[in-house]
């Protein structure tokens, strides 16, 4: 019998990620996915787009668990995951990145003592006050396979005392990227779409909750993004999150351009062609590298340190990019392949 792979996805960036590791357990003899949504991202766009986009097959259960505080939607995804995990029995459980879509099914696997894979295991911001940072750090300490991104991913897990099941595999994301960009330059036609020129806009993105949930740091961050609006267009794909937030506090998105969020293919093909990426987004950080294209991250810290440090991003409030360089960490696009193959060949006895 095939070994069974058990998938937790419920937000964007999990589906790009599944996309690229999904195709390759397909292609790699001996195993077999079952996908569960949870659907922690639940707009058509930010969900089931990408699911007809990047050659994803359809959730076998899609738990439909959205909205309230992080407590009550973990609780409600462990009540819902659970049952299935039951039933379906699986040998691995895969889980990705630090929503509370990874937390709830690393929970709910472990305390059915059926062992848990982490895709982008190590990654730390220290900073405890974001909940994605208690998802990554509870998540790696419930895993038996630890699949990291970067060497610095790796350090982070043995200063934890988490050595045992450790690999080094790359970044799918860049899998997913190259994947997408071929597709996108043939088929998006948001450019056109949208009126805008190549390298004549930057592109933005904003959601993350320590951005959103304080009238000040919104502010803050909508006015550094008008002021970059007197020298090129900025794009903002508007987050329900975000959208919800400035209304509520009354914050002014004029001298932006504003739109619905958008697919993979037509992100992709933005990210391709901007002059500068600014983002709160860990995802979309690498994904700015991945295009190369400059970045500049909204927030204070960030857990991908290589694109400071190699220079292609750079903090808001920080110093101006270093000299740029390739960032070999991240591999050649062939991390998904390598993560199927250790699937296939571990057992967690």
């Amino acid at each position: 019998m095939p070994r069974k792979i058990l998938t937790i996805v419920g937000a964007r960036p999990q589906f790009i990620k599944a996309a690229a590791v999904s195709r390759a357990i397909r292609e790699t003899d001996g195993l077999s996915e079952v996908m569960i949504h949870t659907g922690q991202h639940f707009d058509s766009n930010m969900s089931d787009i990408f699911f007809e986009e990047l050659d994803i097959r359809k959730p076998k259960h899609h738990l439909a668990v959205n909205g309230g505080g992080h407590g009550d939607m973990t609780g409600r995804m462990l009540m819902a995951i659970e049952p299935i995990l039951v039933a379906e029995r699986p040998d691995w459980v895969m889980v990705y990145g630090d929503t509370n879509s990874t937390l709830a099914g690393s929970l709910a696997a472990s305390k059915l003592h059926i062992p848990v894979a982490h895709v982008e295991a190590g990654l730390r911001s220290f900073n405890r006050r974001m909940p994605e940072e208690i998802n990554r750090v509870v998540t790696d300490h419930l895993s038996t396979l630890h699949f990291s991104p970067t060497s610095t991913a790796v350090a982070n897990l043995a200063a934890e005392g988490v050595s045992k099941g450790v690999h080094h595999v790359g970044d799918v994301m860049y899998d997913a990227t190259l994947f997408a960009t071929s597709k996108a330059e043939q088929g998006s036609t948001v450019l056109s779409d949208l009126k805008l020129r190549p390298k004549a806009y930057v592109i933005a993105t904003v959601h993350r909750a320590e951005n959103t949930d304080d009238p000040g740091q919104l502010r803050a961050v909508v006015q550094f993004l008008q002021e970059r609006a007197k020298s090129h267009s900025v794009v903002l794909p508007l987050h329900p999150r975000t959208r919800q937030a400035a209304s509520r506090m009354g914050v002014n998105l004029d001298r932006l351009q504003v739109i619905d969020p958008v697919g993979y293919l037509d992100m992709a093909k933005l990210l391709h062609h901007a002059v500068e990426v600014y983002t709160d987004s860990g995802g979309v950080q690498k994904e700015a590298y991945f295009h190369r294209v400059p970045c500049t991250t909204l927030r204070d810290e960030t857990e991908w340190t290589e694109t400071v440090t190699h220079g292609w991003n750079r903090l808001w409030k920080g110093p101006e990019r270093l000299t740029q360089r390739e960032i070999e960490e991240y591999g050649k696009g062939r991390a998904a392949f390598d993560i199927a193959k250790l699937l296939a060949s571990n057992s967690a006895a």
